[in-house]
């Protein structure tokens, strides 16, 4: 199996698509049918995308956080959100 080329990191501006494809990549690691140098290939590709999100959830927070302290909005109570 070969790995198809995968877009460079500086391309991927969408948080949804990079997941998407982190996804994609953690499922086909999962499956094992991979050799050893195709494996550490989407490994690779698979920690660039994780700091990809990362970094646009942490971005996401700070701007969440300077609009609570311009809007005086209050945190969300504990619980919230929570599935069951």
């Amino acid at each position: 199996m070969t790995i198809k080329d995968s877009t460079p990191i500086e391309t991927i501006k969408d948080f949804e698509a990079a997941l998407s494809e982190l996804e994609s990549i953690v499922k086909r690691l999962e499956d094992g049918d991979l050799t050893l140098e195709s494996s550490l290939a989407l490994y690779e590709r698979g920690v660039e995308l994780s700091r990809f999100c990362h970094s646009r959830l942490e971005q996401a927070e700070r701007r969440i956080e300077i609009l609570n302290e311009r809007g005086d909005l209050k945190p969300a109570p504990p619980g919230l959100g929570e599935t069951k």
